[in-house]
């Protein structure tokens, strides 16, 4: 099995490469002076099984016709099962319409990546796990939840407590707070539709005093996060940290997080931090990695 990195996840790929005891393969990715992107598989010939590593984080477009075009590009010299490991599945929070005239974004990147002549697909949380039903090739959605529910596991105390920040989240807070044997808090919260903003109306126990832990698949903006941290706070929180699969390094976020009143922040490596920080890196913000994972379902 060889691994090839497309541009936007090199040290994820690096890592699962080395797991598996290989190196990377040899490839270049450049552009034309018409800024179109230029792939060259620089081996003459390649395994039977190769594993390319892309997540479809920002620039998203860039990213996935880069994948496209790496795939095509292997099949031309002697790979025959193509396994494309997708950490973050871009567009996958477009999974449905939501006003008259718009694409269904989710679906039509899956048409994409059918279209490429990928064999299989392994993706990490998907924003909504219907999205599976858009492919009609073999894909395989890991959680990263478990790797967070260790990591949180040694922060457990007599007062934590897990949020749940909104209905979506419900499910995975109610599993995580029973692996590690805490109570649950029920967030229940209202967004203004003219101003957009976000605020708690009410909590299903007081979080006076403990030590919170809140989960979610992703954070974009943060602002949504960062708001509920605030009332979580002056509701008598002692401490919130917060554990989330995807953090998409949306600009100025960084400088978010450092001021908010979340007092750590605990993210996978799906999406590289490198090139995406436009701004200073919040000492708040720790990496947890997901190649074991990723290399154990390769097997």
């Amino acid at each position: 099995m060889q691994v090839f990195a497309g541009s936007s996840n090199r040290e994820l790929a690096s890592e699962i490469a080395s797991l598996l005891e290989t190196q990377l393969g040899e490839i270049e990715i450049s552009q034309f002076a018409n800024g179109e992107t230029r792939v060259w598989v620089k081996e003459g010939k390649v395994e039977h099984r190769v594993v390319v590593v892309q997540s479809l984080s920002s620039p998203t477009n860039e990213h996935l016709v880069e994948l496209c075009l790496i795939v095509d590009a292997l099949r031309r010299v002697g790979a025959s099962e193509i396994t494309a490991v997708i950490p973050w599945m871009g567009y996958s929070k477009q999974d449905k319409i939501f006003r008259p005239g718009e694409p269904l974004s989710a679906k039509v990147v899956a048409q994409i990546l059918q279209s490429a002549q990928i064999d299989k697909i392994i993706t990490i949380d998907l924003h909504n796990r219907a999205t599976l039903g858009f492919f009609d090739l073999p894909i395989r959605e890991l959680s990263a939840r478990p790797i967070l529910m260790e990591y949180f596991k040694k922060k457990v105390g007599t007062k934590t407590l897990v949020v749940a920040p909104d209905e979506g989240a419900v499910k995975a807070s109610t599993e995580l707070a029973r692996e590690l044997g805490v109570p649950i808090v029920y967030v229940d919260k209202k967004r203004d539709l003219t101003t957009g903003e976000v605020s708690v109306v009410g909590m299903s126990r007081s979080v006076a005093g403990g030590d919170l832990i809140v989960t979610d698949d992703n954070v974009f903006t943060g602002s949504t996060l960062l708001q509920v941290a605030k009332e979580l706070k002056e509701a008598g929180a002692k401490t919130i940290r917060v554990g989330l699969t995807h953090h998409l390094y949306v600009p100025h976020v960084q400088e978010k997080l450092e001021d908010s009143e979340i007092d750590e922040i605990v993210v996978t490596n799906t999406v590289s931090e490198r090139g995406q920080v436009r701004g200073k890196k919040s000492s708040k913000l720790k990496i947890v990695s997901v190649a074991q994972m990723i290399v154990d379902e390769l097997g």
